[in-house]
Formats: C-alpha cells, sequence, structure tokens
C-alpha cells in the first residue's frame, strides 16, 4: 500500500558508480543527497535531551516525539516501496508520540538503514523506481533525493524544536529543492506540506527551499 494512502486525507543512494562515464555524476549526487541527509536527521536526533520529546515543532499541532515517529516511518516506506517488504508496522502520518521504551537511536538507524540498502539495490539503468508518494513512480535520482527530502526537513523541523543549529546546508538544499519541485505541488492538497511561503529578498537557498515546503526559516519555540 502507498504510503500517502495511509493519510486520512490530511495531513519531508548508496553504491558505487558503474563505469558508464554518463552516469558517474548523477549516481554521485543520488549518494550524496540521500547520505547527507540521513545524517542530517541523525546529527538532530542525537541532540533531542531526554525531556525534549513533548517539544513543539514547526510541524503544527506535533512534537517532536511525532516527528521523528513520521520520519522513521517515512524511511521504512520508501524502502518498502523499493523492495516489496513490509512497510512500518504503524502509520506514520498519525504517530502516536509516545516513546516510553524507545531507544531513539536503534529506532532511527534500523529505518535509515534499511532506507540505504534498498536505494543500494536500484538497478542503476533502470528509467524509473517505485515510490510511496505520488506519482508513485519516479526516477532512480528523483526517488532517492525525495526520500532524501523527507528526512533533511524533519531534522531541520527537530533541531529547531530542541534549539539547535540548521542540519541543512545551501549545497543539499539545492538537490532538495529541485525534487520538491517534482512531488510537492500534489501533495499539499492532502496535507503533506501546506501552503508555500513568499520569498523575501537576501534568502539563502535554505530559506528558499524551507518556504517552498511552507516552513519560515525563522521559526522559534519561543
Amino acid at each position: 500500500m502507498p504510503l500517502l494512502d495511509k493519510v486520512p486525507a490530511v495531513a519531508g543512494l548508496v553504491g558505487r558508480p558503474r563505469r558508464r562515464p554518463d552516469s558517474r555524476c548523477a549516481w554521485y549526487w543520488q549518494s550524496y543527497v540521500l547520505d547527507a541527509s540521513h545524517e542530517a536527521l541523525r546529527t538532530a536526533v542525537r541532540a533531542v535531551p531526554a525531556d525534549g520529546w513533548h517539544l513543539p515543532t514547526p510541524c503544527a499541532g506535533w512534537t517532536v516525539a511525532q516527528v521523528f515517529q513520521h520520519a522513521v516511518g517515512d524511511q521504512i516506506g520508501y524502502a518498502a516501496a523499493l523492495t516489496g517488504e513490509p512497510g512500518p508496522d504503524f502509520n506514520p502520518f498519525d504517530p502516536s508520540g509516545e516513546m516510553e521504551g524507545v531507544d531513539p537511536a536503534v529506532f532511527l538507524e534500523d529505518a535509515l538503514a534499511r532506507a540505504a540498502k534498498a536505494w543500494a539495490g536500484v538497478d542503476r539503468d533502470v528509467a524509473e523506481v517505485p515510490t510511496p508518494v505520488p506519482p508513485h513512480k519516479m526516477s532512480p535520482w528523483s526517488g532517492s533525493a525525495a526520500c532524501g527530502l523527507d528526512a533533511a526537513v524533519h531534522a531541520w523541523d527537530i533541531a529547531m524544536a530542541t534549539g539547535r543549529p540548521s542540519p541543512l546546508t545551501p549545497e543539499l538544499a539545492r538537490p532538495l529543492l529541485k525534487v520538491a519541485r517534482e512531488i510537492v505541488e500534489p501533495l499539499r492538497p492532502r496535507g503533506a506540506y501546506v501552503a508555500a511561503l513568499v520569498p523575501e529578498q537576501g534568502d539563502d537557498d535554505v530559506a528558499v527551499l524551507l518556504r517552498y515546503l511552507g516552513r519560515d526559516p525563522r521559526w522559534s519555540a519561543s
């Protein structure tokens, strides 16, 4: 079942390049975007204090724990779409926010490892791969970047909620914006993304990405 089919009408590549010269650049960026996005999420989650899981986030109505659970579920969903293995055993779009008995590092690493392994197994010569979000088939680059986008933007949500520096860099934001422009508009009516914010003079690449995703780059919990 596609991941977004679980949304109740409402609600962010690893491997060595082959010796084909025209594919090296694309596969380098495919690896970079996903790896960097996963590392951003790791960094944000590691910095959550023990009493920080209840804090509000830029995702209105959701706590840090709920954003975290959602992000984990989405990574599992992308892996499942590629491999046919079971998806998350909970609805990422209705996360409980309960963290009792959960080791955040273990919970996250299992999901990231599944996603990374699934993308590493993709045939680099195929035109399309299955994805859990519309249009449910994308190029390998776009699909892996969409998986990265989900991890990276929720890393930013968690970092902002816990008063940490932004884990997003301009170098990462640029390719993420490219894939965001491919997938976000069909998702807005379903509530996965809110309306884009108006760009402001002086916005850097990170701010442009965040505003396109409906997030205020200057968001603060205070």
